[in-house]
């Protein structure tokens, strides 16, 4: 039976879906944290470092998923609720500043950092949700994260490969229990009806991580302007990056973006949508984290000598962008627009021509891509009425 006590927690179904101030609140911790992931990534360009990074960010964005999810069951003006979430962007800020050396001397920092924010929080909604239904969901989700906090902690007391492989095990574990649907013996897995489904609640959280990307791609930007000068070249790489961002900002808002929270309610099973919209989104800000570290190196050396790790960033992040913006266009439309793949085939051809010219170069050329990405999605528009969203069955 359903206790009053635990019963208080739940949002109610008259329940505005909007994201609240508590969450915008939580989500001001990962634009420091993509700001320091885009530093892992840029301090070794080898593909182990582009490994490093590709790791810890599933870390930390598996932190964010399991944090954003909670408001969408729960009432987030609860103390709790608040309590909760606000104990989980302390350890997420710790994470954060622990990244540059996490493969170094600060893996203990991170790993116990990570496991004291997924099992601390999911223990908080066991013991809150005592006497109700939704505790034995809740116990699965304990389950599973203290099934990876063993390679976590394991990966953090030992080093390099070792490191390595115990991480990616562990990273493994956390996102098949979400695939699996917390599968656990004894327990059986997550019915829907304790799945994240309130699709305008999911749809904006989505938006909003997104611009916290986009936010630190201007960070970088402008952070890197400001310590190397205004010289003509390094003014113009900079006016490449801001126009790169607000490419990148036109293309994921337009249609899929505006309509993924009636592609979710119209959907016959919205968690899976919504869970399927989350990877979509992982992979548009792993793209957008490269363009920051491309962004990066165009500014401090906008004339300087190619190099294949530099072309490969500033012509990858947006790769990237478009291959997840067009598993989300899939997920709302059930169809992927051409200029999508026409875009990622386009930088792909550019890659070995712009080993022969300045990054300044490499930037315009990814930058005219997207640009002509925009341009066709404006003009498939033009004279024809609003598309509306017709996800998978």
């Amino acid at each position: 039976m359903t206790t009053s006590r635990a019963g208080k927690l739940l949002r109610k179904p008259g329940d505005p879906q909007r994201a609240t101030f508590l969450e915008l609140f939580f989500d001001l911790a990962f634009v420091y944290v993509l700001t320091q992931l885009s530093q892992v990534l840029s301090r070794d360009l080898t593909w182990r470092g582009a490994f490093h990074t590709l790791v810890l960010l599933l870390a930390v964005w598996w932190v964010w998923c399991s944090t954003a999810t909670v408001p969408d069951r729960f009432d987030p003006q609860r103390p709790t609720i608040q309590l909760l979430v606000i104990a989980t962007l302390v350890g997420s800020l710790v994470m954060a500043v622990a990244l540059p050396a996490v493969f170094g001397a600060q893996g203990l920092v991170f790993a116990g950092a990570y496991v004291a924010v997924q099992v601390g929080r999911s223990l908080g909604l066991l013991v809150a949700l005592r006497g109700h239904e939704l505790q034995r969901g809740a116990l699965r989700v304990v389950i599973w994260f203290c099934a990876s906090a063993v390679p976590w902690i394991a990966g953090a007391l030992v080093h390099g490969t070792a490191r390595e492989a115990l991480w990616t095990l562990a990273v493994a574990i956390d996102y098949l229990a979400g695939k699996l649907r917390y599968l656990t013996p004894g327990l059986g897995r997550s019915p829907p009806a304790e799945l994240p489904s309130a699709a305008e609640h999911l749809a904006e959280r989505h938006r909003q991580f997104f611009i916290i990307a986009l936010g630190e791609l201007i960070l970088v930007s402008a952070s890197t302007l400001g310590g190397s000068g205004f010289a003509p070249d390094r003014t113009a790489a900079f006016l490449v990056s801001i126009a790169t961002t607000v490419l990148l900002w036109r293309i994921y808002i337009y249609r899929a973006g505006e309509l993924s929270a009636g592609a979710i309610a119209g959907s016959p099973d919205p968690a899976r949508l919504g869970l399927s919209a989350f990877y979509a989104h992982l992979v548009m800000v792993a793209g957008v984290v490269v363009t920051a570290v491309g962004a990066e190196l165009v500014i401090a050396h906008p004339s300087g000598h190619p190099q294949t790790a530099w072309i490969a960033v500033i012509l990858g992040g947006p790769a990237l962008f478009l291959a997840g913006r067009a598993r989300f266009e899939y997920a709302v439309f059930s169809r992927v627009s051409r200029d999508r793949p026409i875009g990622l085939l386009a930088l792909a051809a550019l890659a070995p021509v712009m080993l022969l010219v300045p990054p300044l170069v490499a930037a315009l050329a990814a930058t005219a891509v997207l640009a002509g990405v925009a341009i066709s999605d404006a003009a498939r528009a033009r004279g024809h009425p609003p598309e509306p969203p017709s996800p998978p069955g």
